[in-house]
């Protein structure tokens, strides 16, 4: 066995977890995820832990999209251990005969995996440390290291000024643009993005990221950090998730906002659940995924588990489906991934059709923005959820960034699908500042 482990029990675990995030960031690699538990519409029956830390990088891979899924399986089997790591959007290049042409003023990786060194898993009060037998003599230190740790909390962020990639009248004028095409039968689904960004500024990204996870509470939290790049997200999206045979996705289509009076916040939900558009966006991408399910399912075995299900967030409603699907012993895990990506609910349908306008028309190269994060185990495992409602950093260049999109069907007008983007962007604007800043 190539790691050890060893069983702690918390007195007091929320300060716990925080130490833990502050210890973390000695590491120049850092995977933290947090699921929120506590929040009632986080409770989905497939969570298995209310926080998962991987640091350290025993060894690591990192590539461009080109045969980026081949050099994962080939990790993967030599390592025959966890792997934490990241699938950027444009990965979509080795799957189909497609191009990112775009500017990219993040530069992350197309595809990035570790072995971590220490991994901490968390429940309730009790924490599991899964460390490589080279460093399990470090477990007990670290730990009461941990306890003892001493947060600094600096930097209240002020002075940011965020800008839109898109112009609104430029905005509109590409949304005429889609309808043209869904109107043509080009494509009848596509999810379209832009992206709000500033520069040359510093941050504190653990602050940012505890100050998002505080307006979100979402269920696939993230803090990623990878040498000067950071991902700070408040995802509320699994993408997909193995466990033994079973394979889950999470499709998440429709958005409505919440309102303070407890009433005309219970008819929004109600109206989003059976809005005709909002369902029909959603259908449309159980559709995709349960044709990108079959074909590495046992023959049969894909249902729709719950259709339309309405969820309620700190900040939002959504819909979300979830959809499963029963895999052969022998399948190979990545190829599951890979036959799923990228999500649907992040191009459209016809995908690949939906990918070529994405590229024409969005401004900003996506990157890890509608990739996915997540983790393998030993077993073959894993879970991954999708890089939405997240800010991306590159502390070198100074450079902040986040993207916010939705469905755009025949349904759709551009001034509706517009106020949707603002309403996504709200919290990671929030997240970066002291206090809600002059509107877009």
């Amino acid at each position: 066995m190539k790691r050890s482990s060893k069983t702690f029990y918390l007195k007091e675990s929320e300060s716990f977890k925080n130490n833990l995030l502050f210890w973390a960031q000695q590491y120049q690699e850092i995977f933290w995820f947090e699921s929120n538990s506590e929040i009632q519409g986080n409770k989905d029956g497939y969570t298995a832990f209310d926080g998962i830390l991987a640091v350290g990088a025993q060894e690591a891979i990192s590539c461009d999209s080109k045969q980026a899924f081949d050099t994962l399986k080939t990790f993967l089997s030599e390592q025959n251990d966890f792997a934490f790591g990241c699938f950027s959007y444009d990965l979509k290049n080795d799957i189909e005969a497609l191009t990112s042409e775009n500017p990219d003023h993040i530069k992350w990786e197309d595809l990035y995996f570790i072995q971590p060194k220490k991994i901490f898993f968390l429940k309730g009060n009790r924490v599991d440390l899964l460390y490589l037998n080279l460093y399990s003599d470090e477990m007990e230190e670290d730990f009461r290291a941990i306890e003892k740790f001493d947060p600094k909390i600096t930097l209240k962020q002020e002075g940011i000024r965020i800008k839109k990639r898109i112009t609104k009248p430029n905005y509109f004028s590409k949304i005429d643009r889609i309808l043209y095409h869904i109107h043509r039968g080009d494509i009848y689904e596509m999810n379209f993005c832009m992206e709000f960004y500033a520069e040359n500024i510093l941050i504190e990204p653990l602050a940012v990221y505890q100050k998002l996870n505080r307006i979100t509470g979402s269920p696939f939290a993230t803090f990623l950090k990878v040498q000067d790049k950071y991902l700070l997200s408040g995802s509320p999206e699994r993408f997909v998730k193995k466990m033994g045979n079973k394979v889950i996705s999470q499709p998440i289509k429709g958005t409505a906002r919440r309102s303070e009076n407890t009433g005309e916040d219970e008819l929004i939900k109600n109206k989003l659940a059976s809005d005709p558009k909002e369902r029909s966006e959603n259908i449309m991408i159980v559709d995709l995924v349960r044709n990108d399910l079959s074909k590495t399912a046992v023959k049969g075995s894909v249902k729709v588990e719950e259709l339309c299900g309405a969820y309620t967030f700190k900040q939002v409603h959504q819909l979300i489906s979830t959809v499963v699907s029963e895999v052969a012993p022998d399948t190979n895990a990545v190829d599951i991934i890979k036959s799923l990506f990228p999500m649907g609910s992040m191009t459209g349908a016809p995908k690949i059709s939906a990918m070529e306008i994405i590229e024409e028309l969005e401004e900003t190269k996506r990157g890890l923005y509608s990739g996915a994060v997540g983790y393998f185990t030993p077993e073959g495992d894993f879970d991954f959820n999708v890089v939405i409602r997240s800010i991306l950093y590159n502390e070198s260049n100074r450079y902040v960034s986040f993207s916010v999109g939705g469905a755009i069907t025949a349904l759709s007008t551009a001034e509706n699908e517009y106020r949707e983007c603002l309403l996504k962007a709200g919290a990671m604007k929030m997240a970066l500042q002291n206090k809600l800043a002059d509107k877009f």
